[in-house]
């Protein structure tokens, strides 16, 4: 049986999207990588990795810069960047970073309005680009988490929301090269430590909020989070979005043989405080536990073997079924796991929906509000269920319309599912103009070869 490939994050000291970049980096990942997936933007916009000394730890750190060549880029002097995010981002040759960590000047989440983008505009320009299906899924995943957190805030629909921190140029980079970094090192399952989301005050747009601002927080809800250490902010939208779209496992390290340790950098330095985030990448060490008897194997409920999961339920017999296809779109955007609609005869006779939601606990709170909020129901019904999974993971396969991802299942170290991503196929047949079908054949096909 092939060993599982886990990675471990310790958010010690937060999170951002730059962070997150360098810490791949620093655990081994090839930079051209992430390059390619920069220069597939077409966004005029490069990035620049350095060493740099974080309270005496060696760690990377990456810049984005906008309108410089990678030569350039690599010759510019980090000095100059902009450290204050109320800088004028209209110089095109000045380095873009995240805009959390940062020495020097407060900083604040304001940016010209000019950066603002839609959603809409986001998830084509990384549907435009020549990127693998799973990384564009990834990255918009990741955008639709931000939205959806972005929305309740403001209290407007998920399409109407224009990203000013987050749909300026470093973050989509920050955001598109961490998919890519994260599909490259094909990682099988996430873990993280509990989040430090720092202290203080920072300045939003709408005014300034404690740590964590209005987006994060409501990114993190649900999952461990403390403040300390510090009194700055710790944890960026981005960090947190994509620490949703890993959908890690919480807790300390688990039994690893830890191969690659890499340190992310963040922007700031301050004294006695390494500002670094640490990545952890080895495989799974079951060594240390009794081997399994029979009955383990016939047993599908043994504890080792399920997990426990919130399952949300509630009957709607007076709601158009155009808000229950957006409360399903926005479910699975904010992490929920599966989604159910289902016909159901209510009192009197009515036809109704049953409407099922599938969520790791931590995402519970959330899902629940979004319910309340957007659907007609005065209460729901919730209850924790425990499931059993086969093992999983994903491989590539050339076909000719293009690679496809194949998700693999197995049980007991033995395959017993096969199954071609359905988004990669449907991509494949449109730009082919060949039957889905055909697609879906053609890969089963490619991968039993």
């Amino acid at each position: 049986m092939t060993p599982m490939r886990i990675a471990y994050l310790d958010c010690f000291a937060g999170i951002s999207g730059d962070m997150f970049l360098g810490a791949l980096l620093d655990a081994g990942l090839d930079p051209a990588i992430l390059h390619e997936a920069v220069t597939a933007l077409n966004l005029n916009a490069t990035l620049k990795i350095e060493r740099v000394d974080r309270s005496g730890i060696s760690s990377t750190k990456v810049h984005v810069y906008e309108g410089l060549s990678l030569a350039e880029s690599n010759t510019a002097d980090p000095a100059h960047r902009h450290e204050n995010e109320e800088a004028d981002h209209s110089h095109q040759h000045h380095p873009k970073t995240q805009h959390q960590h940062k020495t020097g000047h407060p900083h604040t989440h304001e940016r010209e309005h000019t950066h603002g983008r839609s959603l809409a505009v986001i998830r084509d320009l990384i549907t435009a680009a020549s990127l693998p299906p799973a990384v564009k899924q990834t990255a918009i995943h990741t955008f639709e988490l931000l939205g959806a957190s972005e929305a309740k805030i403001h209290n407007v629909p998920i399409e109407k929301i224009h990203f000013h921190e987050v749909g300026a140029v470093d973050a989509i980079v920050d955001i598109v090269a961490s998919a890519a970094g994260i599909h490259a090192l094909a990682i099988d399952k996430w873990f993280s430590s509990p989040i430090n989301v720092g202290g203080g005050t920072v300045d939003c747009a709408h005014g300034r909020f404690p740590v964590p601002a209005p987006a994060t927080a409501d990114l993190l809800r649900g999952l461990p989070t403390y403040s300390a250490h510090i009194e700055k902010e710790l944890v960026t939208p981005t960090g947190a979005a994509l620490l949703r779209a890993l959908a890690p496992t919480f807790g300390p390290q688990p039994a690893m043989r830890v191969e690659h340790i890499g340190y992310g950098a963040g922007t700031r330095n301050p004294k006695d405080f390494p500002n670094v985030l640490r990545l952890s990448i080895g495989e799974a060490d079951n060594s240390t536990h009794a081997a399994p008897s029979p009955e383990h194997f016939l047993n599908k409920h043994h504890p080792h073997d399920s997990e426990t999961v919130t399952v949300l339920e509630t009957a709607l017999d007076d709601l158009s079924p155009q808000i229950l296809a957006y409360v399903s779109e926005t479910a699975l955007a904010q992490g929920a796991l599966d989604v159910m609609l289902t016909p159901v005869i209510m009192k009197k006779g009515r036809p109704g929906t049953l409407l099922t939601i599938l969520c790791n606990p931590s995402d519970s709170p959330a899902l629940q509000q979004l319910i309340l909020r957007e659907t007609s129901t005065l209460g729901l019904r919730i209850r924790q269920d425990t499931r059993v999974c086969a093992d999983r993971h994903h491989t590539i396969v050339t076909t000719p319309y293009g690679d496809i991802r194949v998700k693999i299942g197995t049980l007991n170290g033995e395959q017993c599912n096969i199954a071609p991503e359905f988004e990669d196929c449907r991509a494949a047949a449109t730009k082919h103009n060949v039957p889905l079908k055909l697609v879906q054949q053609t890969a089963i096909a490619a991968y039993l070869k």
